[in-house]
Order: C-alpha cells, then sequence, then structure tokens
C-alpha cells in the first residue's frame, strides 16, 4: 500500500487510541508502517502537523445538528456529539489543549455553535461571551478542580485526620456527608450535562430579556 498523509494519520491516529498521544511519534508511527522516521517528512512536516492532522481527523467525526433545532437544542446537541468522539480518543483533550493554532476544521466546529446561537438571534457580544464561559465545554470535556486528600487506611489515624479535616474544612465535610450521593463516584457525564444546561439556560435567559454589557465601570 503506497505511503501517504491520510494513511500516516489514520495510523497516528490508531497508536494513539491505544497507547496515548505520546505514542504517536514520527518515529513509532514509521515503526508501525515499516518505514524510516525520514520517509514520513515527505508527507508531514514535522510532529506538530501531525497532531493537528489527527485532531482534524477526529473533530471531522463530529455529527451535523439538527438545522431546525433552536439554538440551545443545537449547540448541547453538537456539543454532546464532540464529546461522544473525544470519549472515543481520549488523547484528543491533550492535543486540543496543546495546540497553537485552530485548523479549519477545528474552526468549522466553533463557527457551528455560533451560527446556530445567531441564527435564533443572540447578538455578537452575547456569542462572545458564551463561547468564553464554554471554553473547553464546546468540545465536550472540562477538567476537574484538585483532588481531596485520601484519608490514612488505618482506622485509628483515619478517625482523627476526618475530625481535623471537618474543623478546618466543615463546609466540604457537610457536602461529601449528608449529599444523597455522598461516598458514591461521580457520574461524569451527569456532571457535565449539569453545567452544560446550567450555562445554556442562563446565556437563553440572557438572550430572551435583552442582555447587553454593562458599561465600563459597572458591575
Amino acid at each position: 500500500m503506497p505511503l501517504d498523509a491520510a494513511r500516516i494519520v489514520r495510523v497516528a491516529v490508531e497508536l494513539a487510541d491505544a497507547h496515548g498521544l505520546e505514542a504517536a511519534s514520527m518515529r513509532g508511527v514509521a515503526e508501525v508502517l515499516g518505514v524510516t522516521p525520514m520517509a514520513l517528512y515527505k508527507h508531514v512536516a514535522d510532529r506538530s502537523q501531525l497532531v493537528d492532522e489527527m485532531l482534524d481527523l477526529v473533530v471531522a467525526g463530529i455529527r451535523p445538528t439538527p438545522s431546525d433545532a433552536n439554538w440551545t437544542t443545537a449547540v448541547r446537541s453538537r456539543i454532546l456529539a464532540a464529546r461522544d468522539v473525544l470519549t472515543a480518543h481520549p488523547w484528543a483533550r491533550d492535543a486540543i489543549e496543546t495546540r497553537t493554532r485552530a485548523t479549519p476544521t477545528v474552526l468549522a466546529h466553533m463557527d457551528a455553535l455560533m451560527a446556530a446561537m445567531f441564527d435564533d438571534g443572540l447578538s455578537a457580544d452575547l456569542v462572545h461571551h458564551a463561547m468564553h464561559a464554554l471554553s473547553t465545554r464546546m468540545w465536550g470535556f472540562t477538567r476537574d478542580v484538585l483532588p481531596t486528600p485520601q484519608p490514612p487506611a488505618d482506622p485509628v489515624e483515619r478517625a482523627q485526620a476526618m475530625a481535623e479535616f471537618a474543623r478546618v474544612y466543615p463546609a466540604i465535610v457537610r457536602m461529601a456527608t449528608t449529599s444523597p450521593h455522598a461516598g458514591d463516584a461521580c457520574d461524569d457525564d451527569a456532571e457535565f450535562l449539569f453545567a452544560l444546561d446550567l450555562l445554556l439556560d442562563g446565556v437563553d435567559r440572557l438572550h430572551r430579556s435583552g442582555w447587553t454589557r454593562p458599561r465600563a465601570g459597572r458591575l
């Protein structure tokens, strides 16, 4: 099979899917293809371009949104479609956050989200703020906050540590011990949807109220 850019990118994606983004190096891809790394440079300028092309291939798989949907449904649908795609390719999160430029395929995804907002009458200023608020959520993921310390395994030390933690951080302990889901592992999908819907509903309320940016010096 002849070597071309499309084949190189497909192999790189397969490597990253199986072993992480770092595995999809020029040398790693060359080994799978049975060629020297220099042979790849005839089709891909460098590793950065390779990662761009890999990301483009993944982002191109995001399914289109319903054309007759209102803006919140359209944006929600596209973001969840992005989440499905990135869940299948976990390395794409790191790729997105380390890119120094947006490729046309990446820009097309962002443009589709903004177009849905504009089509429903949102102002350019509100669209601007909404995209900032969505941040990486537009790609279907967010970064978790710093993890809380793990208590000691020894029962006595554990009890002492929890008592001290409750004294110093009572609100954290109250949430962790009285929430209906206390002790359960977080449902990442449910948490993502909760935050996404909160954002979209908030932006929609601002749009319906005729929101405009406050003048300088006003909160």
